[in-house]
């Protein structure tokens, strides 16, 4: 069973459960609308820790102005469908300005159970309170498991890895071979996809830390990233290559050592001085003999810039 698979069980699991509780709860507890305690916590549950707490406070903001409206609402027109419909247009807008937009619906059947009480008595208001105070407490209490997801992110971290190593390793053998019948951009999409999805994990991990926020894996990806935009454009140049110049064998013997000790642990300290070396080397080379020559170690040297960047 494949991660996707095991995460939609689950969070099916996860919340189906949350909801099942918070209706029980509002069940024995007496509570008017008990149904309606699990609707909110299915509602409240969102993918990380963070945007469920902040879903819950603009919920809890959202529901202290719908039950002022309707209090007003029901004061001047009744217990009406007349009333409830003003009640919507002012809450609506309200909840538009302040980006409430989830609090629209989940809070408007909250108060139309007024409606059929028939009244908005000291009661009936602490029953739709608790209504929402069980629904969404529940919501949160079933995040609070959430954490950082360790294992999974140096998993997707290392898948990213190992393609630029791949990259790197073709890119070294082009460079001595003019074949390009096989070296095409289909790595580029394959780590592209990777890459995305590996911070869209890391996201997820930012958004389930709560008090020490570690951007580790944001900034490591994010440079990941970059990497993968320079190296595209480095594999533009190398499938350019018509010619193997004197200097082709060198380059190309550096991006295979690159491609063996690419690792999130490597400084890179060693290959920067190996690279510096072999840019010295490069300049005590005899000056290409024709065009072609000339145009290929032009393409090489800026293979070299890259490669330092």
């Amino acid at each position: 069973m494949n991660h996707k698979i095991k995460t939609i069980l689950f969070h099916t699991i996860k919340i189906a459960g949350a909801a099942i509780l918070s209706i029980l709860f509002a069940t024995f507890a007496n509570l008017d609308f008990a149904v309606s305690a699990g609707i909110i916590t299915i509602l409240t549950i969102q993918p990380t820790k963070q945007e469920t707490l902040q879903t819950a406070l603009g919920r809890f903001y959202a529901f202290l102005a719908a039950l002022i409206i309707a209090y007003f609402s029901f004061a001047l027109s009744g217990y009406t469908l007349w009333a409830f419909m003003f009640y919507l247009i002012v809450f609506i807008f309200i909840c538009q300005t302040f980006g409430w937009y989830s609090s629209m619906a989940m809070n408007s059947v909250l108060i139309s159970h007024f409606l059929t009480f028939g009244n908005m008595n000291f009661t009936n208001i602490i029953n739709e309170i608790l209504i929402f105070a069980v629904g969404v407490g529940m919501g949160i209490i079933v995040n609070l498991h959430l954490r950082k997801n360790t294992n999974y992110i140096l998993k997707l971290q290392e898948e990213t890895d190992t393609q630029i190593k791949q990259i790197l390793k073709k890119m070294s053998e082009r460079i001595l071979h003019q074949d390009v019948s096989d070296y095409n951009e289909s790595s580029f999409q394959n780590l592209k996809m990777s890459i995305q999805k590996a911070q869209t994990q890391a996201d997820t991990n930012y958004k389930n830390q709560m008090n020490v926020k570690d951007t580790y894996d944001i900034d490591y990806l994010r440079m990941r990233d970059k990497q993968y935009h320079i190296l595209y454009e480095m594999y533009k140049n190398a499938r350019m290559l018509e010619t193997t110049p004197v200097t082709a064998k060198i380059i190309s013997d550096l991006f295979m050592e690159i491609s063996v000790s690419y690792h999130r642990e490597n400084t890179v300290e060693e290959l920067l001085e190996h690279f510096h070396i072999i840019q010295k080397e490069m300049k005590e080379k005899p000056l290409p003999t024709n065009r072609k020559e000339f145009e290929d170690r032009a393409r090489l040297f800026i293979l070299l810039n890259y490669i330092e960047e």
